[in-house]
């Protein structure tokens, strides 16, 4: 034989039970977040500026408290020092949870989606309990007991 060896009928049927799962999975709806209520369902929103520096993702996954990531290119500015369990990108935007105060990414990728909801300067995006408003050069985010967070070129504070 030339380097082919035969698995014999179970690897057929192997085969074609992957075949017809991963037709399934192709063919399954993908939720709206307002079809995708309820704490079974994982699903994400994203939004951005108008100028696209700072994008963010409303995130409600069943494996990860839910939350809010904003993530802007230049950084969070002043960046407070790497600890030391960070092994990854360190300081590209916060994380806010829906209550307490927001934490600092360390993340090995991003959410910025060039599709997302635009922001305009002056409008306010609600969702959850998070609201985020948009200024001309900034994104104020903020959760339900008053913790956010400002994300600026030139300073991106927390409180």
């Amino acid at each position: 034989m030339s380097g082919r060896r035969w698995l014999g009928p179970a690897a057929l049927v192997g085969a074609a039970a992957l075949v017809a799962a991963a037709a399934t999975l192709a063919a399954a709806p993908v939720a709206s977040p307002a079809e995708a209520a309820g704490p079974a369902r994982d699903y994400s929103v994203t939004f951005r500026t108008e100028s696209g520096n700072i994008s963010c993702a409303y995130e409600h996954y069943s494996f990860a408290p839910v939350g809010l990531r904003c993530e802007i290119r230049t950084g969070v500015l002043p960046l407070p020092p790497k600890p030391r369990s960070c092994h990854l990108a360190w300081g590209a935007g916060y994380f806010l949870a829906r209550s307490g105060r927001p934490s600092v990414l360390c993340i090995s990728d991003t959410i910025a989606d060039p599709h997302a909801r635009v922001l305009a300067p002056g409008s306010t995006y609600r969702i959850d309990v998070f609201a985020c408003a948009a200024q001309a050069s900034s994104l104020r985010c903020r959760n339900a007991s008053g913790h956010g967070f400002v994300l600026a070129r030139r300073r991106s504070p927390s409180f």
